[in-house]
């Protein structure tokens, strides 16, 4: 498979592996839908979280988690229609600024678990400058995979908190779903971080 597609555009099961490749301790939050599909079918991992519902929520569960762990690298993957239901987030996480952040944004400019209705980045509406409007100070553009390796890089550097909106095709991938219990998903990342033990804690 080739890293674009007649669009010119990346393709998401390409770019997803390459940001987890050598992932370490990083901690993955997925959004809900595709993203989440993305990081399982890059291989399923005790510190992913894919989100099942809750859609817009993904930027501010990962601001959560990297508050609360600040010695880990926590990635946000989601999508441009997640993100725009969120846009209070970007403010939120350039107040608070954890460097240990970074929000990766899949952007197809649609709505891809609800039909592929077109979303607003395909009008014009730009995710990457709202972001750096908002004061999140690294922004880096991605539109290559020499770029992601880039940008995979400064996700473990640990010196956000970051945020990079990626143009995708629009393509229709098989699904690869991961564990649908979100108690097992907790637990899971809660062992992973804090040993067999946790879980008495």
């Amino acid at each position: 498979m080739g890293n674009t597609v007649p669009s010119g555009r990346l393709r998401r099961r390409e770019v997803v592996p390459a940001l987890l490749a050598d992932r370490g301790g990083l901690l993955v939050v997925a959004g809900l839908g595709a993203p989440a599909w993305d990081i399982t079918a890059a291989g399923d991992h005790p510190r992913n979280l894919p989100l099942w519902g809750g859609m817009g929520g993904a930027a501010m569960i990962g601001l959560g988690l990297a508050l609360a762990q600040p010695e880990q690298p926590v990635l946000v993957i989601t999508g441009d229609g997640e993100m725009l239901m969120s846009l209070g987030a970007l403010a939120t996480i350039a107040v608070a600024r954890p460097a240990n952040l970074s929000v990766v944004v899949l952007d197809n400019e649609h709505y891809g678990e609800t039909g592929m209705q077109p979303t607003h980045t395909g009008s014009g509406v730009d995710l990457a400058g709202m972001a750096r409007a908002a004061g999140i100070p690294r922004v880096p553009a991605v539109a290559t995979m020499e770029e992601v390796a880039a940008l995979r890089g400064a996700i473990h550097e640990r010196s956000g908190p970051l945020f990079a909106q990626v143009k995708i095709d629009a393509e229709t991938l098989p699904l690869v779903l991961p564990p649908r219990e979100g108690a097992l998903l907790q637990a899971r990342m809660r062992e992973s971080l804090l040993g067999p033990e946790a879980h008495l804690a």
